[in-house]
């Protein structure tokens, strides 16, 4: 998928108003590393240009307007050279990568922090290809109608299982729906798109240089994800409309027993071992509203959106103010007659400008014909939002501030700059200030992105924002605490999704038919959030304390734990062992370590409602540590946390 320049392309666009045009659509630090490394230049990025990191989110690097200048010089000079003759440059050399990735990141790295940025800049190959396993070490051969199934074809299961053919080793993949995307693919409710820059949701060996936007739309990520799995050459191994009823783990045989529900029937496999890439945002929450059966009208959840229904003249009903709601309130606002808004608790909003920008035209066009800028640009984003605000999220023990506004002084700068954001969208209209402002830390819950739209539309004189709460539904509407009827043709539930409810409604039994869910009593918990204790050769990814909050993107982990499946089962090869099951006493410790970790944070001293939280208020969903801490965790299994089986 990545753009691959000529020095024909280069030199059609390689006139003085061309390159100043180029330039002025460019990202200036990541061009040049890319020039750099694609002319094999090193002095392109040169030392009296190091960037200070703790000024890399600013977009020239915090560069003074000498630099700055100096900066573009080079690369109008790094351009017109890689135009004039692709023989009077020495060609990429990787040997610049790290030097580059210092200059790039301005930061002392340790090695291990430089090979993972390398692995997710993949500029010139995929370095997390894993070596081949011995095709005849695992599994026993003939014990098995599969050695792996993989349950779910969206992000998550379509990389294991390419990573897995990759190893050498069959999987089957088994999807509920007829399409492989997921989320990507249930979700379509209008304004539907990622809240992460797409060049960071995306996989890192498999970028496209023509994303139209910074943050692209449902159908542009639907096509992306059919499009690497049909590349991967993993279509043959996917069974579509595929429902999973139950998992059972057999001691004697050492193997997983998969009942399925298929188009023509039920069925039952067995497979050494099972990866559970369900994701966590897959099963729809629907609120228990007094009354709710009685509706006179239609309703439904934004994940089943009614593309059926002509909105002209009708009023409606919007229960939920998250992520999902934010996205798609201002399109029916548009089209309804009237929608009221129902907020149980407003989010704090975090302005990004481009959420609906395409890429500008020059910034393109260099992807297409700078060889590796489009991997370049995308580490950037990723160095300069791979932590993001994560740090300000953590209690500070100095703190003295109170813990229901801010959990540390940066954290109340946080809540202060969006504070005043709010203000200067709804200044002119104080009555809905007083309803938008968050009164819990920044962090406590999901952020949302805004560019500006959510206040136009609460500002219209069709829509009305109640945060009064909800009494009951009725066959007319809505009626609220105070009494009030909203009435209503249509209610749309914008209330998100049973999160904390992992790997439902399957059945899942393990040793000694252990059964799941009552093992976790609604507390879902993993090993490396992969892995459970008395549940061998069951592995998930996107699993339980495995979600990015305001650091990253989702697919990062993905990557993680899919290559820690892949060595779990080298090691079992290696060993000529059938199963591996986490030991008790190393389960126990990583869990213990998550839940004092995720107590540090806004998320888990904060009592505010979080789909974060299961039932119990333990977090069972976010990660609340570094990402190079997961990266190192999940780079080999540590044998001695694991029984042979």
């Amino acid at each position: 998928m990545s753009g691959v320049g000529s020095p024909q392309a280069l030199a059609a666009a390689m006139g003085a108003d061309e390159i100043r045009g180029l330039i002025d659509a460019a990202d200036v630090p990541s061009l040049l590393a890319a020039l750099a490394h694609a002319t094999g230049d090193r002095s392109l990025a040169p030392g009296d240009l190091w960037l200070d990191p703790d000024l890399a989110l600013q977009p020239d690097g915090g560069w003074d307007t000498g630099q700055v200048q100096r900066a573009r010089d080079l690369a109008a000079d790094g351009l017109r050279r890689l135009a004039a003759s692709q023989s009077a440059i020495n060609g990429p050399d990787d040997d610049l990568v790290l030097p580059l990735i210092d200059w790039l990141t301005g930061a002392d790295l340790d090695d291990g922090y430089r090979q993972m940025l390398t692995e997710e800049l993949a500029v010139t190959r995929d370095l997390r290809t894993p070596e081949p396993i011995r095709g005849d070490a695992w599994p026993p051969q003939g014990s098995v109608d599969y050695p792996v199934a993989v349950i779910g074809a969206g992000m998550s299961g379509i990389l294991t299982a390419h990573r897995l053919k990759q190893a050498g080793i069959d999987c089957i993949v088994l999807e509920k729906n007829g399409d492989v995307g997921g989320t990507w693919l249930e979700n379509t409710y209008p304004g539907c798109r990622v809240d992460v820059f797409n060049h960071v949701y995306s996989y890192a060996s498999e970028q496209r240089p023509d994303w139209p936007e910074y943050h692209s739309s449902q159908p542009v990520l639907l096509d992306y994800f059919r499009d690497c799995a049909r590349r991967w050459g993993i279509g043959d191994r996917i069974r579509f409309d595929v429902t999973v009823e139950s998992m059972t783990w057999h001691d004697d045989a050492r193997h997983w027993v998969i009942r399925i529900d298929t188009p023509d029937g039920r069925d039952e496999i067995t497979a050494a071992a099972a990866v559970s890439a369900v994701g966590q945002l897959n099963r729809p929450l629907v609120p228990d509203i007094a009354g709710i059966d009685t509706f006179a009208g239609t309703q439904f959840h934004s994940s089943a959106w009614r593309h059926d229904i002509a909105w002209d003249g009708l009023r409606v009903a919007v229960i939920g103010t998250g992520a999902s709601a934010l996205q798609f309130i201002p399109h029916l606002a548009e089209a309804a007659a009237h929608v009221t808004v129902f907020q149980r608790t407003p989010p704090w909003l975090v302005p990004r400008p481009v959420y609906h920008e395409p890429l500008a035209p020059g910034l393109l066009k260099l992807f297409e014909i700078v060889p590796g800028y489009a991997h370049w640009f995308r580490l950037r984003l990723f160095w300069c939002t791979h932590e993001g605000t994560v740090g300000a999220l953590r209690r500070d023990p100095a703190w003295d501030g109170p813990l229901d506004e801010a959990v540390s002084p940066r954290n109340d700068e946080a809540r202060r700059l969006l504070t005043l954001y709010l203000e200067s969208q709804f200044g002119d209209r104080p009555e809905l200030l007083a309803k938008v402002v968050p009164d819990y830390p920044v962090g406590a819950k999901r952020v949302v992105l805004d560019n500006g739209i959510w206040a136009s539309t609460l500002k219209r004189p069709n829509v009305e924002l109640v945060s009064d709460g909800i009494e009951r539904i009725e066959p007319s509407g809505v009626r609220g605490t105070d009494g009030r009827l909203h009435r209503a043709d249509v209610i749309v539930f914008g209330t998100g999704f049973r999160a904390s409810e992992f790997l439902t409604p399957m059945r899942v039994a393990g040793r000694g038919g252990a059964d799941l869910h009552d093992t976790w009593n609604g507390d879902a918990r993993a090993y490396n959030g992969v892995c459970v204790a008395g549940f061998p050769n069951l592995f998930c990814v996107y699993g339980p304390n495995t979600n990015i909050v305001v650091n990253g993107s989702i697919i990062y982990f993905a990557e993680c734990a899919a290559h820690y499946v892949v060595e779990c089962l080298r090691l079992l090869a290696a060993r000529g062992a059938a199963a591996m099951d986490c030991k008790p006493d190393a389960y126990d410790r990583y869990c213990e370590r998550m839940d004092e970790h995720n107590a540090q944070m806004a998320w888990g001293i904060s009592g505010v409602n979080s789909w974060y939280k299961s039932p119990s208020g333990r977090i069972a969903q976010n990660w609340p540590l570094p990402l190079i801490d997961y990266w190192r965790q999940t780079r080999r299994p540590e044998e001695s946390d694991f029984e042979m089986l």
